[in-house]
């Protein structure tokens, strides 16, 4: 068979992130969150620094631009005095988003991934998050923060998320359930539970035998 994706986003302290990489390492294949922006840097020969200053969040500028505009498309070359805006910083993430995803079978964190694969047959996209009590708690214990502190970070974090999403996707929500293949909700659902159910949709959705068990 050829390669699949499974994309994944999540709303903050949902144990999204630590999903996705249980499932990748139940399923043998890589887990691509963090590494995408150290990824676009070698590929750019921009500083990784400026991808990590971008990473699901908007700068000002863009912020302004959140309900008037849509970010360009295309690649630009290192003479243009855009190459390191922040929409080539996400055109330059989404070209390797879709190399890995042409290259291997592959887990992808955040990032918009759902949407720039949206095309393809091979991939499964989902969204994990959980009541609000359970994030924070979730993040309490993570970050060892206050509940007050957990609650501005997830309202800080998922906004963020939400406008990169909105702004990149040219609009759309990204709390839409409509655009995901499955929701997750693990504050019903353990994540032991939460890997059993996913192993076993991506073995009837690409026939994989091997590896699984």
């Amino acid at each position: 068979m050829g390669n699949y994706v499974i994309t994944v986003a999540r709303g903050f302290g949902s144990k999204g992130r630590e999903i996705a990489h249980m499932l990748a390492d139940e399923l043998h294949i890589p887990c691509y969150d963090h590494q995408i922006l150290k990824m676009a840097s070698d590929y750019s020969g921009i500083s990784e620094q400026l991808f990590s200053e971008v990473d699901e969040k908007l700068r000002a500028k863009n912020i302004r631009r959140l309900l008037t505009g849509v970010p360009a498309a295309a690649l630009l070359t290192p003479d243009d005095k855009e190459f390191t805006s922040d929409d080539n910083l996400f055109n330059i993430q989404a070209e390797i988003i879709r190399s890995q995803a042409e290259a291997e079978s592959c887990v992808i964190v955040g990032k918009c991934a759902d949407y720039i694969l949206r095309e393809r047959k091979n991939v499964i996209s989902i969204y994990v998050d959980a009541p609000r009590a359970c994030c924070v708690k979730t993040v309490m214990n993570r970050l060892k923060v206050d509940e007050a502190e957990a609650h501005r970070l997830i309202h800080q974090i998922d906004k963020y998320r939400s406008d990169y999403y909105h702004y990149y996707t040219g609009g759309l929500k990204w709390t839409n359930m409509n655009h995901y293949d499955y929701v997750i909700n693990t504050g019903r659902v353990e994540k032991a539970e939460c890997i059993d159910m996913l192993k076993g949709i991506v073995k009837r959705r690409f026939l994989i035998q091997e590896n699984l068990e």
